[in-house]
């Protein structure tokens, strides 16, 4: 019975920041100004404006989650490799950017690549052209890259730190070469974290509304910044909780996808 009390603070949380806001979205999505019944907020999504914003956020999602898995991959099993005590203070600099306030990372990558920022200051004394790279795509990928960078490692070191070594020395023992041994062993088993990664990086990549703000400037608009524009700016709800329901769609797959191929759970990284 204590144990049971121990939940209840958890329940209250969940009930009241989680599932009471996710009906709200769902009733306002689902209705129109005067309370009926509508499903013109969700098709909303198909108009040349918001459909753009849509691909588009999917796109620079699905780049930046590649980026993210080719250098985390590496970075996991370098790390993995490492003895008990390197890897552990080498693990604790990946986590410490997490720390720090999310919108404060992003505002200081607007700082190392405006036109007068660190990176181009830094160019100039070297005689090199300066890199027009604020207000565009690729700043936005490099926001991305960055903020979500350790949401991949982790999960593909947590996968690759529970491979038993005497399977990979096995496979050694009976003649396969290093690529063998990744391709049939190490790739296989460690595809768990693997798509764990994916999904903790492209869900909030898809949603984010600040980097594309703070990057991209008033001339990137990604489907985040189409809904939060809905709230702050018109005032309109309706359309803003419909769009967002569209978005719960892809997250809903995304982490179905995730179920399918890690059913024990063992890409999490608690």
């Amino acid at each position: 019975m204590n144990k049971k009390l121990l939940s209840l603070p958890y329940l209250f949380w969940c009930i009241a920041f989680i599932i009471i806001p996710l009906c709200m979205v769902v009733y306002y999505g689902l209705t129109d100004k005067t309370g009926a019944f509508t499903l013109q907020n969700i098709a909303a999504i198909a108009t040349a404006e918001h459909s753009k914003a849509l691909s588009f956020s999917i796109l620079l999602s699905l780049v930046s989650t590649l980026i993210c898995l080719l250098l985390a991959y590496p970075l996991a099993m370098i790390l993995a490799n490492l003895h008990v005590n390197q890897h552990s203070f080498i693990v604790l600099l990946f986590i410490l950017p997490m720390w720090m306030n999310f919108l404060l990372r992003t505002m200081a990558w607007q700082t190392l690549l405006e036109k007068s920022g660190v990176i181009n200051g830094f160019l100039s004394l070297l005689r090199l052209p300066a890199l027009n790279i604020i207000n565009t795509p690729s700043a936005i990928i490099f926001g991305m890259v960055y903020n979500f960078l350790p949401f991949m490692v982790l999960p593909i070191y947590n996968s690759l730190t529970k491979i038993d070594g005497n399977i990979v020395n096995a496979a050694r023992d009976l003649g396969a070469d290093g690529l063998q041994t990744f391709l049939r062993i190490i790739l296989p088993l460690s595809m768990p974290g693997v798509i764990s990664g994916i999904t903790m990086v492209f869900v909030p990549a898809l949603t984010t509304f600040v980097i594309s703000t703070l990057l991209g400037g008033s001339k990137i608009l990604l489907i985040g910044n189409v809904i939060e524009q809905e709230f702050t700016q018109t005032g309109n709800w309706h359309l803003g909780s419909g769009l967002s329901i569209v978005l719960m769609i892809f997250i809903l797959l995304n982490m179905v996808l995730s179920a399918v191929f890690d059913k024990d759970g063992e890409g999490n990284v608690l």
